[in-house]
């Protein structure tokens, strides 16, 4: 089996891999942003409930959260697909990194603009949506973009539930043919490849930022 019969079925591999990183990092950015907004509310319920809910997600590996949605929940009556729940897995995970990205933007906006916003008839609401948070946003988009990669990188733990994802592709091709060394590093390859735009995306933008403080 020549390795040019390989390239098919990884580069299926790694359309559900990108299928799973848009997805996971839209949702991702949802829950961070709530997530975000609660821990720096006055409630101190909203407060604890975010913090817990970061510290649990961060403090506590993925492929173990991946493991309690797929195999543990059915228990308790609740089961997804192998996809569903790597996407339910990889969301509410990238959601708590994407928490403490948000709140260090909201937190990096000068006070001052707030006030100013207030200045000129303003409300919270108002001064949050239209001055606050494109700022936060612009700040944060760096640091949004090496979770991303990071995420990419993490779909390959989808494998261990079936998911036909890119490493999964590789490890049923390399039990197949044998061929674990030519197989495992195309699937690098790839990984590569698709993580590198985004390489040169946070590049820009770190670059973008950097001008930006120089002006």
């Amino acid at each position: 089996m020549d390795l040019i019969e390989f390239i098919p079925p990884l580069l299926e591999g790694a359309f559900i891999t990108i299928q799973l990183t848009i997805i996971a990092l839209f949702i991702g950015l949802v829950i961070g942003l709530i997530l975000a907004l609660f821990r720096l509310s006055d409630s101190i319920i909203l407060k604890a409930l975010s913090t817990f809910y970061i510290s649990a997600f961060r403090g506590t590996p993925l492929l173990v959260q991946l493991m309690i949605i797929y195999f543990a929940l059915p228990q308790i009556g609740l089961k997804f697909t192998a996809f569903q729940s790597a996407l339910i897995g990889l969301s509410l995970n990238e959601g708590s990194y994407m928490a403490e990205i948000f709140r260090g933007g909201i937190q990096s906006v000068p006070k001052g603009q707030t006030e100013g916003a207030k200045s000129i008839g303003m409300n919270n609401a108002k001064a949050f949506q239209r001055i606050i948070l494109p700022q936060a946003i612009k700040i944060s988009l760096p640091p949004m973009g090496n979770s991303a990669i990071i995420l990419l990188k993490n779909t390959s733990l989808a494998a261990v539930i079936t998911v036909g994802e890119l490493m999964h592709r590789g490890e049923l091709l390399a039990d197949v043919t044998f061929r674990t060394l030519e197989i495992y590093i195309m699937v690098a390859v790839i990984y590569w490849i698709l993580h590198y735009p985004l390489t040169l995306l946070v590049r820009y933008l770190e670059n973008r930022n950097r001008g930006a403080d120089n002006i």
